[in-house]
């Protein structure tokens, strides 16, 4: 028996929410994401089959992958200012997660997309190559080139020649 819509956005819209988040750095524009994906998945609902969720996750990460290519959205990014701080957190712990976002927001989006799918996911590299569309080769360069730039920003060097690229 198939889940109805209702009951699988209800269950697992938050999770599909995060993922997007992840991938856009943007709250706004990864509720965008995915309820493009979401208007899409309903009107074929029937057709999904038993495991909506791979099939969900696969298609926000087109959605998101693809949104940067149209220049159909007239959307312009501004830095945002949380409604409030966890009191859990520490202003170091702030900063840090802050300039993580920040970086992560520097790389090119096949690299981003391919480090939320590895950590975020803890997906294999050939699944994520699988869901990319990529060799299982570029899937690893992807990862190395962006965390050679994480790496080389976080110590305050310029990236290397390797971690420019792609």
């Amino acid at each position: 028996m198939q889940i109805s819509f209702e009951e699988f956005v209800t269950a697992r819209g938050p999770a599909l929410l995060r993922f997007a988040y992840l991938l856009c750095g943007d709250r706004y524009l990864a509720e965008d994401v995915l309820q493009e994906v979401l208007a899409r998945a309903y009107r074929r609902w029937s057709r999904i089959g038993g495991a909506p969720e791979p099939y969900l996750r696969k298609a926000v990460l087109n959605q998101y992958l693809s949104w940067w290519r149209r220049k159909s959205s007239s959307e312009a990014l501004v830095a945002t200012v949380p409604d409030r701080v966890q009191a859990y957190r520490t202003a170091d712990e702030l900063a840090a997660r802050d300039e993580i976002w920040t970086l992560l927001a520097t790389l090119p989006r096949p690299q981003r997309a391919v480090l939320v799918l590895r950590y975020y996911l803890d997906l294999s590299d050939s699944e994520i190559a699988e869901l990319l569309g990529y060799a299982v080769p570029t899937v690893r360069v992807y990862a190395f080139r962006a965390l050679g730039r994480l790496r080389a920003a976080l110590s305050g060097r310029a990236p290397t020649t390797e971690a420019r690229s792609g």
